[in-house]
């Protein structure tokens, strides 16, 4: 039971997968108790559930529903286990995958509960990763470039299928009937904010990197909006409209009713929601410029915080107030990391390694690290562009591909892997030098996610590459920390959390104590590798060079272009 009336907080974290609940100290940041739950659709990619209706190429969807399920599972679940009474919760946070975006009645009911609209593929929720509005952001791109406006440079240059704007305006294109029947379109994380306490309130997070918002200048303009497609003129006044609020700010209290499905008390602080791996900075404890967050897992994103705004080729977006209130937050990345060393593993390694990694107890991935952790660097002779799920910054180009350079018949499986490793680390490297020269200096480094926790020789590379000493989330679950932290920030002092993010931030963020230190002799042959990999980078990743056309044109004759 309770002892000393300590207080809790709730950090419900949404990913592509399923969804979890951590209940956390608001003192120590101690996680107390964690529950998952999978969604029961999953990734909807093929079929809508209870349809005869097949999807495209590229559609990502999933259904809203799965997102309460969490709520009414987890939530109660971490209350069970922990044996704690509802008054001692004083707030939840709120994480989310982005851009993830639904279209919802005036109630924000969402459109694909309705049977007039359900086999329409566009009612759905639209994951992340939902790639099919590809030719509307390059439309987007060309007009934005064509009439030279302000907010492109923000986001490096180029806006992504990813993002809000391209999946609505396929959503126009494609399904008028949808679209004129949206009452709104909200981010996922906005809309359970909703759901649990009646209110919308936009995250700065997400309508910042996900929906083109800029605290000063507001959303494009009108002018632009329209010459895209005439129904966008007020786009942001009518099925966009809502206040944009900070990220940790109080949103609501929890409604009657979702407080007796999760036990809780009505009035709990409901905190405007964040996007995960931004979630993660917070969950590092990470509250000062010049610091980057690389939250690790099948890809790699680089979060940074700064203090004054920069435009950075390459960089995906610069948001005032998007990660930590008061600061300038910096996202970049790498598409592919985990999944690069997985594709590996999965599709290129003999039965003999497999045999051997099983006589030693061991898995495939830890056989091959710790043979390629028997390598010096240099040693194995290769060298690998990290592009295995395309380029992003610094160079933004979904068309390019992995390359593999120094392969002879005496080559191994364990130095491949190696060259995988590394070729990750160059990709940060490379991002890295990127601030730097667009005058965002990178003093501190932070790890977390997945692989800092499974792939030592990966984070001692790394530190190696950079040249920087690097410390990992202290917390298993960094991003879930960052929603509790954010609900912390929501209920206040008087309720025993905290008056600013800041605050909760450097009370209940954590690293490990040790930290990966570099080791000088590697640096320096690193520095060496890492000259030829600028020279590959660049020769490769620029269109108009000979060897720069070569990717993009076997991309183009793959798809049958």
């Amino acid at each position: 039971m309770q002892i000393g009336g300590k207080k809790y907080a709730i950090g419900v974290d949404y990913g592509t997968e399923s969804g979890r609940a951590v209940l956390v100290d608001v003192q120590t940041g101690e996680e107390i108790a964690a529950h998952i739950t999978v969604y029961a659709h999953g990734v909807i990619d093929r079929q809508l559930p209870g349809s005869e209706v097949m999807l495209a190429k590229d559609w990502a969807l999933q259904h809203p529903g799965d997102y309460l399920d969490v709520l009414r599972q987890s939530v109660p679940a971490v209350l069970q286990q922990a044996e704690i009474p509802p008054e001692s919760v004083i707030g939840i946070g709120i994480d989310f995958t982005a851009c993830t975006v639904l279209p919802v009645n005036a109630d924000g009911v969402p459109l694909c509960f309705f049977e007039e609209y359900r086999n329409d593929p566009h009612s759905w929720t639209k994951l992340w990763k939902h790639h099919a509005a590809a030719p509307q952001a390059e439309r987007i791109n060309h007009l934005a470039k064509e009439r030279g406006e302000d907010f492109l440079p923000r986001y490096g240059g180029s806006i992504s299928s990813e993002w809000l704007l391209p999946k609505l305006l396929e959503t126009a294109e494609q399904s008028p009937a949808v679209f004129e029947a949206a009452d709104r379109f909200v981010e996922a994380a906005d809309w359970v904010v909703w759901q649990l306490c009646g209110e919308l309130a936009r995250s700065s997070c997400c309508a910042g990197y996900k929906g083109i918002w800029h605290k000063l200048e507001g959303y494009p303009s009108t002018e632009f909006l329209k010459q895209l497609d005439p129904r966008f003129e007020s786009l942001y006044q009518t099925k966009l409209a809502g206040a944009v609020v900070s990220v940790g700010s109080r949103a609501g209290g929890l409604e009657s009713r979702m407080a007796k499905e999760l036990g809780l008390l009505p009035g709990t602080a409901i905190s405007t929601a964040i996007i995960d791996a931004h979630a993660a900075v917070l969950g590092c404890g990470v509250t000062e410029p010049g610091s980057m967050v690389l939250a690790m897992g099948t890809s790699l994103c680089h979060m940074v915080l700064g203090d004054e705004e920069h435009l950075i080729q390459g960089v995906n977006g610069v948001v005032e107030d998007g990660i930590v209130p008061g600061m300038f937050g910096y996202e970049a990345g790498q598409p592919a990391v985990g999944d690069m060393f997985a594709w590996f593993v999965n599709t290129s390694v003999s039965e003999e390694i497999t045999r051997q990694a099983s006589a030693d107890g061991i898995g495939v991935h830890n056989w091959l690290e710790r043979e390629a952790g028997k390598l010096s660097p240099g040693q194995s002779g290769l060298l690998a562009l990290d592009w295995w799920n395309g380029g992003r910054s610094p160079i933004l180009d979904e068309a390019l591909s992995g390359l593999l350079v120094g392969l002879t018949l005496s080559t191994t499986h364990a130095e491949i892997y190696r060259a995988l490793l590394e070729s990750a680390a160059f990709g940060t490297r490379r991002i890295i030098e990127t601030f730097e020269e667009s005058g965002v200096q990178i003093e501190s480094l932070y790890a977390c996610g997945g692989l800092p926790q499974k792939n030592k020789l990966l984070m001692h590379i790394f530190a190696d590459v950079l040249g920087l000493d690097i410390k990992v989330a202290k917390s298993s679950q960094p991003v879930a920390l960052g929603a509790a932290i954010c609900g912390a920030a929501a209920a206040g002092s008087d309720a025993g959390g905290y008056d600013s993010l800041s605050d909760g931030i450097r009370a209940m963020g954590q690293t490990k104590e040790q930290s990966i230190r570099p080791n000088r002799e590697h640096k320096a042959a690193y520095d060496r590798l890492y000259a030829q990999y600028r020279a590959m980078h660049e020769a490769f990743g620029v269109p108009s060079g000979s060897v720069g056309k070569v990717m993009r044109e076997l991309k183009r004759m793959r798809s049958g272009g």
